[in-house]
């Protein structure tokens, strides 16, 4: 009997939303209700998990990362945040002179004017409120994390290592299966309140505006890493090329680690130093999925009317660097690590993050790709800078 493989993620999301518009154009009221029902039961589940994903991944990788303590690792760790801060502000400032220019007026209005209709209520739902508040668990991650770094508990490591394992399988055998029907419900709700053609309007506008900065990243990181090098940038960038295109296909920084690798060391970087950097760079630089995560983010406020000053933002982009070290390797995996604080920084609700998991799902590979290839321009830079030192054991 053959077995067919399940349709990848980003497949799942265009088939719900296709779904979600063509039902809703002629879906009875109870078969709207139905899946308000799904969506808010859903949506309470998602904000149960999140503390969960925080304190499950965030603690094991810092307890990893203050093992490996040394001037290496607090340089590359140094060097992947503020490449990862950098992008959320680049991101933001062009997105914020951009985007009022491409979505306001009609779409914006259409969003306002569809936000006064009469909302689809659920029959019922149920409350799963979390063990905690998603500040509580970054400040409790940090305080295990770097407890069981610095002490011989073997039993915390293991025990948290063991949680992390949990998280994971339940984002991916719980979480992961069920977002198309959740994206589903979203839109269909959407087009029976009359606001789905302004989103997806918006839509285009936005993932060629975070393409065009994806490469512009590139750009700046490689100009940076050739100077540091006294190589040519491009040359560089596009040694990096092959590591690019395998990130576009598995959606994964850690499935393409191998690739980045061999390319990183012939790009001309010690294999020592690329051994130690390419893997760890591949869960705590995240340049990628942050420019993309703020645009989004700040795209969806602008399209609701929300005030977006600039203090919000970097706030948000600071504290987003710090929640998405070692998110999930999975599809999908850095935007489920973002939800807390886009609930708890931004005041997303339910709508607003929906439409973030779908707008980002549909540039996933792309934010991926852009991170795993930025981890060469990073190991050229640590290179450099520890070229006089010892090799690395």
């Amino acid at each position: 009997m053959i077995k067919l493989r399940r349709p990848a993620l980003l497949v799942q999301i265009l088939v719900a939303i296709a779904a979600g518009i063509l039902l809703g154009l002629v879906a009875p009221m109870w078969c709207a209700e139905a899946m308000a029902t799904f969506n808010a039961i859903f949506s309470q589940f998602l904000g149960f998990m999140i503390p969960l994903i925080i304190v499950g991944f965030v603690t094991p990788a810092i307890a990893d990362i203050g093992v490996r303590a040394g001037k290496l690792l607090v340089v590359t760790a140094l060097l992947a945040y503020v490449f990862t801060f950098f992008a959320g502000l680049m991101s933001y400032y062009t997105c914020s002179w951009t985007f009022p220019m491409l979505i306001s007026g009609e779409e914006g209005l259409a969003l306002r004017e569809a936000e006064g209709a009469q909302a689809i209520a659920p029959w019922f739902t149920i409350d799963m409120p979390p063990l905690m508040t998603v500040m509580t668990a970054l400040v409790l991650s940090f305080m295990l994390g770097l407890g069981i770094a610095f002490s011989d508990r073997q039993g915390l490591r293991n025990g948290f290592s063991e949680l992390r394992d949990i998280v994971s399988k339940t984002i991916q055998k719980a979480i992961i299966p069920l977002l198309p029907v959740y994206i589903f419900g979203i839109f269909l709700d959407m087009t029976v309140t009359g606001e789905v053609a302004a989103v997806l309007k918006c839509f285009a506008k936005i993932i060629v505006v975070i393409f065009i900065l994806h490469i512009l990243l590139l750009l700046i990181q490689y100009i940076i890493a050739g100077l540091f090098q006294g190589r040519n940038p491009l040359k560089m960038l596009w040694t990096m090329m092959p590591a690019y295109f395998t990130a576009l296909g598995t959606q994964s920084s850690a499935a393409t680690i191998p690739v980045t690798l061999r390319q990183t060391i012939k790009m001309g970087v010690r294999e020592d130093i690329a051994g130690f950097t390419v893997p760890l760079c591949a869960t705590i630089h995240l340049s990628g999925s942050t420019l993309k995560i703020v645009a989004c983010a700040l795209a969806i406020m602008i399209m609701h009317g929300d005030a977006h000053g600039t203090g919000l933002f970097m706030h948000f982009i600071g504290m987003l660097g710090i929640t998405m070290i070692a998110a999930p390797g999975i599809p999908g995996g850095a935007i489920m690590a973002s939800l807390g604080i886009l609930q708890s920084i931004l005041g997303f609700d339910e709508q607003a993050v929906a439409l973030m998991i779908a707008l980002y799902i549909a540039m996933d590979s792309f934010g991926t790709a852009c991170n795993v290839t930025g981890d060469g321009a990073l190991a050229a830079i640590v290179d450099r800078i520890f070229r006089k030192s010892v090799p690395v054991v």
